[in-house]
Order: structure tokens, then C-alpha cells, then sequence
């Protein structure tokens, strides 16, 4: 018996010129259900990224307003990570559009990478960010002056906590709905300045008490905020670049795999994420009974019950073998 493997994805080819495919329409089906994904993925992902990017930019805009008013440096620190936060916006921006873009025959898996390179932006900025409030802070404890207006401070650190939160619930829920962990730590970043702006409240107020030592002293809380941000960010985003996978995703592959009927066993299963979709690679133990219209059937088969298990696949290889062998098919 002899059988190939099968692939719903922009890099598959089933069949050769000159002899019929016994499944060429479900093929061209997957293939355009494939391209249909993407665009739906991608624009979402384009969306989530420009609408967070006007609110956030309006958030930093009222702050740093206010920065002129108060001389606040907790409040510049905030209004900083904010306008870096709204920089970062850019990149995953392009990433989404490359993310588009066929494959070739120099990235024959596409440009979906570039998405986790963007992450790796948004690590960069949050770093940033974080010596450059650091260095305000140490700053205004060696030269102390005072902040003006503490009232306005709070009301600018709370447009910070608002306007933040409701960027960062945006960017999250997006970026969880179409797998993107690039969006996902981007709407992670934008949490974080809320709760710094939470510490800019906190500064006005000691203010008004006051205490005029607090404001150097909550900005170098939100440094240290924000280098926790950097590292909780960091690890994951570098872990994909890795290869790296929820092995709960892993075991929802494999189990629908194994569920399907006349697959005998699940050999080997290998997950990568390219971007915010992921590639699956399934070795299937078959009965060496079956003819290839069969084996071709139940491919097919096991490459829809992965997809409807695990949505985030967006292209599966089934790689099938007889029970009586142990090595693939040729």
C-alpha cells in the first residue's frame, strides 16, 4: 500500500498534472476555508490594533497635557510607557498585513514569524520604558521639587486607569480570540499603565497630605512595575519563538486524532505556532488493509476532526502508516 501525506494549507499540493484527485473539490474547499481564516484572523488582529492605538494614544495626549501643568514625574513616567505603548502598535500592525502574504519559495511557510519579531518589540519598548521612569525617578529624589496641582494628578492618573483598561480588555480578548500572543502581551503592556496610573493616584494623594518624597518614590514603583511586566512578557514571547506550546493544545490535537474512526493509534504529533495560527503534524497508525482511496478518506477525515477541536490549527499534515511496519508510508 502506499499513501502521501495530506495538508490543508497554503503550501499543500495534492495530486499531478495529468491524473485526477479523488478528493480535489474537498481540497480546494479546505484551502479556501484556509485563506478565509487568515483574512478573517488578520483583520481582526488589524482592528484590535488600530482601535487600541487611537485609545491609548488619546489617554497618553490628556496626560501629557497635564505633565506640563503638575510637573508630576510619576505622572511622566506614566504618560512615557503610555506613548511607548502606543509605539508599539506599529509593528504588530505590519505584522498582521505581512501575515497576509503567501508563501514563496524563499518563506515557503509564509511571513506569519514576523508576528512573534513584533512581540519581541513590544518586550523592547516595555524595557525602555522602564530605565527611562527609573532614571526620571532617581533624578527628581537627588533634585526634588515640587509637584503642582495634585488634584489634577489624580484626575490624569485616573484617565490612565480607565483608558488603559479598556485598551488592554480590547487587546486581550482579540488577541485570545485569534491566537495572537503578540497582541495578547500588547494588551498586557496596556494593563500594567493602568495599574502604574493607579500609583500616580496614589502619588497625587500623597501629595496633597504632604508627602512630598512620594513622587519620586511611586515612579520608581512603576520602573519596577514595569521591569516585572518585562519578564512576565519576555518569557513567552521567546518561548514561541522556541517552538514552544500549551501542551493542553497538543493533547486536543491528538486526542481528536485518536478519536477518529479507523484511526488504530496516534503515533507522533508536533504543534509549531507561525504567528498567531498554528501547524499541526500527526502520524497516524492505520489498518495496512486499506486500499488509498480509503487511506486517502480517512486523512481527510483525521485533518477535520484536528480543525474542529483545535480552531487555532489552521493547517494539518497527516502523515498516515500501516500497523504491520513501524516506519512511515512510502
Amino acid at each position: 500500500m502506499t499513501a502521501h501525506p495530506h495538508e490543508h494549507g497554503p503550501a499543500a499540493t495534492h495530486g499531478s498534472p495529468g491524473h485526477a484527485h479523488p478528493h480535489e473539490h474537498g481540497h480546494s474547499h479546505d484551502h479556501a476555508q484556509f485563506l478565509d481564516d487568515i483574512a478573517a484572523t488578520t483583520a481582526a488582529g488589524i482592528r484590535a490594533t488600530v482601535i487600541g492605538l487611537m485609545g491609548l494614544l488619546a489617554t497618553a495626549l490628556v496626560q501629557l497635557a497635564l505633565v506640563a501643568v503638575t510637573g508630576s514625574v510619576a505622572l511622566l513616567s506614566d504618560t512615557v510607557h503610555n506613548l511607548g505603548d502606543c509605539l508599539t502598535a506599529v509593528p504588530i500592525w505590519v505584522a498582521f498585513h505581512l501575515a497576509r502574504r503567501p508563501p514563496s519559495r524563499r518563506f515557503t511557510y509564509g511571513l506569519g514569524r514576523f508576528e512573534d519579531v513584533a512581540g519581541l518589540a513590544v518586550v523592547a519598548a516595555i524595557g525602555a520604558s522602564g530605565v527611562y521612569a527609573a532614571w526620571v525617578s532617581v533624578d527628581r529624589l537627588l533634585h526634588p521639587a515640587p509637584t503642582q496641582r495634585p488634584w489634577i494628578v489624580v484626575g490624569a492618573g485616573l484617565v490612565g486607569v480607565v483608558g488603559n483598561e479598556v485598551v488592554a480588555r480590547y487587546r486581550i480578548r482579540a488577541g485570545r480570540r485569534i491566537g495572537s500572543l503578540a497582541l495578547v502581551a500588547d494588551g498586557e503592556h496596556a494593563r500594567a499603565d493602568g495599574l502604574s496610573s493607579l500609583a500616580v493616584v496614589a502619588s497625587g494623594l500623597a501629595t496633597v497630605v504632604g508627602w512630598s518624597w512620594a513622587d519620586p518614590i511611586v515612579g520608581l514603583v512603576i520602573a519596577a512595575l514595569i521591569t516585572r511586566l518585562f519578564f512576565h512578557t519576555a518569557g513567552p514571547l521567546l518561548g514561541r519563538l522556541l517552538d514552544a506550546v500549551d501542551p493542553e493544545l497538543v493533547d486536543r490535537v491528538e486526542a481528536a486524532a485518536a478519536a477518529t474512526p479507523g484511526v488504530l493509534a496516534v503515533a507522533d504529533v508536533r504543534v509549531r505556532w507561525l504567528g498567531h495560527r498554528a501547524r499541526a503534524e500527526v502520524t497516524v497508525t492505520l489498518d495496512p488493509a486499506l486500499a488509498l482511496g480509503a487511506t486517502h478518506t480517512l486523512t481527510h477525515a483525521v485533518e477535520t476532526a484536528v480543525r474542529r477541536a483545535a480552531p487555532e490549527v489552521k493547517a494539518v499534515q497527516v502523515h498516515p502508516r500501516p500497523a504491520s511496519t513501524g516506519g512511515p508510508v512510502a
